[in-house]
This record gives structure tokens, sequence and C-alpha cells, in this order.
């Protein structure tokens, strides 16, 4: 026969360790801005304030201008590999071809 006199212990430290994670997750989950689940699963979505919208909204224009500037660095980098991998003639006749241009 299994003792209960043991057993209760070890439920109870089991329990308040689900209680304790139960309340670190939704603390994370509120942290990051993650929703929230009611008591039937449904979501709760945290309140939207004025300040939040403003930085969403710098935070999207700032990311519109780092890929515009990743897009610029992109062909300046495609360019040095083209220069760095072209062989020292091909380099040297497109040299001379555009100073041929301009004269």
């Amino acid at each position: 026969m299994f003792p209960f006199e043991s057993f209760a212990p070890v439920a109870a430290i089991l329990g308040i360790l689900a209680i304790g994670g139960w309340v670190f997750t939704t603390w994370l989950r509120m942290k990051h801005g993650y929703p929230l689940d009611g008591a039937w699963g449904q979501a709760i979505y945290p309140r939207k304030n004025e300040e939040m919208a403003e930085r969403v909204r710098l935070l999207s224009q700032e990311s519109a201008q780092l890929r515009a500037e990743l897009g610029s660095i992109k062909d300046r980098l495609a360019n040095v590999e083209r220069i760095v991998t072209d062989g020292a003639h091909g380099l040297t006749n497109e040299i001379e071809q555009l100073r041929g241009r301009a004269n």
C-alpha cells in the first residue's frame, strides 16, 4: 500500500511549482507583448495606448530605412566583389575604355 503521508509534501511542492511556472510564463508573455489567454483560451490582448502606437510607427520607419541602407550596401558590395574577382587585364581594359570616352 502507498503511504499517503509521504505523498502530501510532494504534491504540495508540485502544486507550488506549477503555479509558479504559470505566473512566470504569464509575466514573460506580458513583458514581450504576446497576447494572454482567457479562461477558455480566447486571446486577451493588452490595451493599446498612443505611446505604443508611436513606438510601432517609429520602429517600422527605422526598419524601412535600414532595409534601404542594406540594399545600397549590397549593391556596393557587388561592385567591390566584381572589382576584386575581375582579372587585372579586364580591369585595365575597362579603365582604358572609360578614359577613351572622356577624351
